[in-house]
Protein backbone atom coordinates (compact mmCIF):
# COMPACT_ATOMS: atom_id res chain seq x y z
CA UNK A 1 0.00 0.00 0.00
CA UNK A 2 2.90 2.39 0.58
CA UNK A 3 3.64 2.57 -3.16
CA UNK A 4 -0.01 3.54 -3.80
CA UNK A 5 -0.85 5.82 -0.83
CA UNK A 6 -3.74 7.46 -2.68
CA UNK A 7 -5.47 4.26 -3.80
CA UNK A 8 -9.22 4.71 -3.53
CA UNK A 9 -9.01 8.53 -3.73
CA UNK A 10 -10.47 10.51 -6.64
CA UNK A 11 -9.11 13.88 -7.75
CA UNK A 12 -10.98 16.22 -10.10
CA UNK A 13 -9.16 18.41 -12.60
CA UNK A 14 -11.48 21.29 -13.51
CA UNK A 15 -10.73 22.81 -16.92
CA UNK A 16 -12.12 24.53 -19.99
CA UNK A 17 -10.33 24.68 -23.33
CA UNK A 18 -7.21 26.83 -23.14
CA UNK A 19 -5.96 25.60 -19.74
CA UNK A 20 -2.22 25.51 -19.03
CA UNK A 21 -1.42 21.96 -20.05
CA UNK A 22 1.63 21.44 -17.80
CA UNK A 23 -0.35 22.59 -14.75
CA UNK A 24 -2.69 19.69 -15.49
CA UNK A 25 -0.46 16.91 -16.78
CA UNK A 26 2.37 17.17 -14.26
CA UNK A 27 0.19 16.85 -11.11
CA UNK A 28 -2.03 14.33 -12.91
CA UNK A 29 0.92 12.05 -13.68
CA UNK A 30 2.26 12.22 -10.11
CA UNK A 31 -1.15 11.56 -8.56
CA UNK A 32 -1.81 8.61 -10.87
CA UNK A 33 1.56 7.14 -9.86
CA UNK A 34 0.46 7.47 -6.22
CA UNK A 35 -2.67 5.44 -6.92
CA UNK A 36 -5.26 8.22 -7.19
CA UNK A 37 -7.99 8.11 -9.78
CA UNK A 38 -7.95 11.41 -11.70
CA UNK A 39 -11.05 12.67 -13.54
CA UNK A 40 -11.27 15.59 -15.99
CA UNK A 41 -14.29 17.79 -15.22
CA UNK A 42 -15.35 20.41 -17.77
CA UNK A 43 -18.25 22.33 -19.24
CA UNK A 44 -16.85 21.60 -22.70
CA UNK A 45 -18.39 18.76 -24.72
CA UNK A 46 -16.58 15.36 -24.86
CA UNK A 47 -13.02 16.74 -25.20
CA UNK A 48 -11.08 19.72 -23.93
CA UNK A 49 -7.99 21.32 -25.50
CA UNK A 50 -4.95 22.39 -23.50
CA UNK A 51 -2.62 25.31 -24.14
CA UNK A 52 1.09 24.49 -24.28
CA UNK A 53 3.62 27.32 -24.53
CA UNK A 54 2.44 29.64 -27.29
CA UNK A 55 0.03 27.29 -29.06
CA UNK A 56 -2.80 24.85 -28.61
CA UNK A 57 -1.72 21.62 -27.00
CA UNK A 58 -3.26 18.18 -26.67
CA UNK A 59 -6.87 17.11 -26.45
CA UNK A 60 -8.14 15.36 -23.33
CA UNK A 61 -11.31 13.36 -22.84
CA UNK A 62 -13.80 14.79 -20.36
CA UNK A 63 -14.80 12.26 -17.72
CA UNK A 64 -17.51 14.24 -15.91
CA UNK A 65 -19.56 17.19 -17.20
CA UNK A 66 -19.25 20.16 -14.82
CA UNK A 67 -23.05 20.46 -14.67
CA UNK A 68 -23.21 16.95 -13.13
CA UNK A 69 -20.09 17.19 -10.94
CA UNK A 70 -20.36 17.36 -7.16
CA UNK A 71 -17.50 18.07 -4.78
CA UNK A 72 -18.86 15.24 -2.63
CA UNK A 73 -17.83 12.77 -5.36
CA UNK A 74 -14.16 13.81 -5.20
CA UNK A 75 -11.44 14.01 -2.57
CA UNK A 76 -9.54 16.99 -4.07
CA UNK A 77 -9.58 19.37 -7.04
CA UNK A 78 -6.92 20.92 -9.27
CA UNK A 79 -7.70 23.93 -11.46
CA UNK A 80 -4.90 24.75 -13.91
CA UNK A 81 -4.44 28.34 -15.03
CA UNK A 82 -4.77 29.65 -18.57
CA UNK A 83 -6.69 32.80 -19.44
CA UNK A 84 -9.14 31.16 -21.86
CA UNK A 85 -9.98 28.39 -19.40
CA UNK A 86 -10.28 30.62 -16.35
CA UNK A 87 -12.41 33.20 -18.21
CA UNK A 88 -14.82 30.45 -19.28
CA UNK A 89 -14.93 28.93 -15.77
CA UNK A 90 -15.60 32.37 -14.26
CA UNK A 91 -18.69 32.72 -16.43
CA UNK A 92 -20.31 29.51 -15.14
CA UNK A 93 -22.41 29.25 -11.98
CA UNK A 94 -21.48 25.56 -11.75
CA UNK A 95 -17.83 26.56 -11.20
CA UNK A 96 -18.68 28.49 -8.04
CA UNK A 97 -20.89 25.69 -6.71
CA UNK A 98 -18.25 23.04 -7.41
CA UNK A 99 -15.28 24.97 -5.93
CA UNK A 100 -17.18 26.11 -2.85
CA UNK A 101 -17.95 22.47 -2.10
CA UNK A 102 -14.24 21.69 -1.85
CA UNK A 103 -13.23 24.85 -0.01
CA UNK A 104 -16.09 24.70 2.48
CA UNK A 105 -15.55 20.97 2.99
CA UNK A 106 -11.86 21.41 3.84
CA UNK A 107 -10.81 19.30 0.86
CA UNK A 108 -7.51 19.97 -0.97
CA UNK A 109 -7.75 22.64 -3.68
CA UNK A 110 -4.88 23.53 -6.05
CA UNK A 111 -5.21 26.65 -8.22
CA UNK A 112 -2.53 27.28 -10.82
CA UNK A 113 -1.65 30.73 -12.14
CA UNK A 114 -4.72 32.74 -13.15
CA UNK A 115 -7.05 30.15 -11.54
CA UNK A 116 -6.19 31.75 -8.17
CA UNK A 117 -8.54 34.57 -9.16
CA UNK A 118 -11.44 32.11 -8.87
CA UNK A 119 -11.17 32.46 -5.07
CA UNK A 120 -12.42 36.03 -5.28
CA UNK A 121 -15.17 35.07 -7.71
CA UNK A 122 -16.48 32.35 -5.38
CA UNK A 123 -16.12 34.61 -2.33
CA UNK A 124 -13.51 32.42 -0.59
CA UNK A 125 -10.36 34.59 -0.70
CA UNK A 126 -10.80 36.43 2.62
CA UNK A 127 -8.12 35.56 5.17
CA UNK A 128 -6.16 33.33 2.77
CA UNK A 129 -2.42 33.60 2.08
CA UNK A 130 -2.15 33.41 -1.68
CA UNK A 131 0.54 33.40 -4.37
CA UNK A 132 -1.13 35.48 -7.08
CA UNK A 133 -0.43 36.46 -10.65
CA UNK A 134 -0.08 40.19 -11.41
CA UNK A 135 -3.42 39.98 -13.24
CA UNK A 136 -5.29 38.65 -10.18
CA UNK A 137 -3.45 40.27 -7.26
CA UNK A 138 -5.57 43.44 -6.98
CA UNK A 139 -8.83 41.51 -7.14
CA UNK A 140 -7.65 39.04 -4.51
CA UNK A 141 -6.45 41.78 -2.15
CA UNK A 142 -9.79 43.58 -2.53
CA UNK A 143 -11.48 40.25 -1.65
CA UNK A 144 -9.46 40.06 1.58
CA UNK A 145 -6.56 37.78 0.64
CA UNK A 146 -2.99 38.35 1.80
CA UNK A 147 -0.44 37.99 -0.98
CA UNK A 148 2.80 36.08 -0.45
CA UNK A 149 5.98 36.78 -2.38
CA UNK A 150 6.59 33.15 -3.33
CA UNK A 151 5.88 31.34 -6.60
CA UNK A 152 3.71 28.81 -4.73
CA UNK A 153 1.82 29.14 -1.43
CA UNK A 154 0.16 26.51 0.75
CA UNK A 155 -2.53 27.79 3.13
CA UNK A 156 -4.35 25.00 4.94
CA UNK A 157 -6.16 22.99 2.26
CA UNK A 158 -5.23 25.43 -0.55
CA UNK A 159 -2.28 25.65 -2.96
CA UNK A 160 -1.93 28.67 -5.24
CA UNK A 161 0.73 29.51 -7.81
CA UNK A 162 1.74 32.97 -9.00
CA UNK A 163 3.05 31.87 -12.37
CA UNK A 164 2.82 29.07 -14.86
CA UNK A 165 6.59 29.24 -15.40
CA UNK A 166 7.33 26.87 -12.53
CA UNK A 167 5.11 23.86 -13.24
CA UNK A 168 7.40 21.63 -11.15
CA UNK A 169 6.91 23.73 -8.00
CA UNK A 170 3.13 23.73 -8.54
CA UNK A 171 3.15 19.96 -9.08
CA UNK A 172 5.24 19.33 -5.96
CA UNK A 173 3.07 21.57 -3.77
CA UNK A 174 -0.13 20.05 -5.17
CA UNK A 175 1.02 16.48 -4.60
CA UNK A 176 2.25 17.36 -1.09
CA UNK A 177 -1.10 18.96 -0.23
CA UNK A 178 -3.09 16.00 -1.52
CA UNK A 179 -0.80 13.45 0.17
CA UNK A 180 -0.84 15.37 3.47
CA UNK A 181 -4.65 15.50 3.48
CA UNK A 182 -5.60 12.19 1.88
CA UNK A 183 -3.01 9.47 2.39
CA UNK A 184 -3.62 6.88 5.11
CA UNK A 185 -0.44 8.13 6.80
CA UNK A 186 -2.12 11.55 7.20
CA UNK A 187 -5.16 9.86 8.78
CA UNK A 188 -2.93 8.07 11.30
CA UNK A 189 -1.16 11.29 12.35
Amino acid sequence: MTDQPLAGKTVAILVASGFEELEMTEPQRALLQSGAQVKVVSSDQAIVNGWHGDAWGHYFTIDVPLSNALAADFDAVIVPGGSRSVDKLLSLAHTARFLRGFLDGGKPVALGGLAGGLLAAVDRAKGRNIAATPETSDTLVEAGAALVEEPVAIDGNLVTASTTADADAFKEATVKLVMDHLSPMADAA
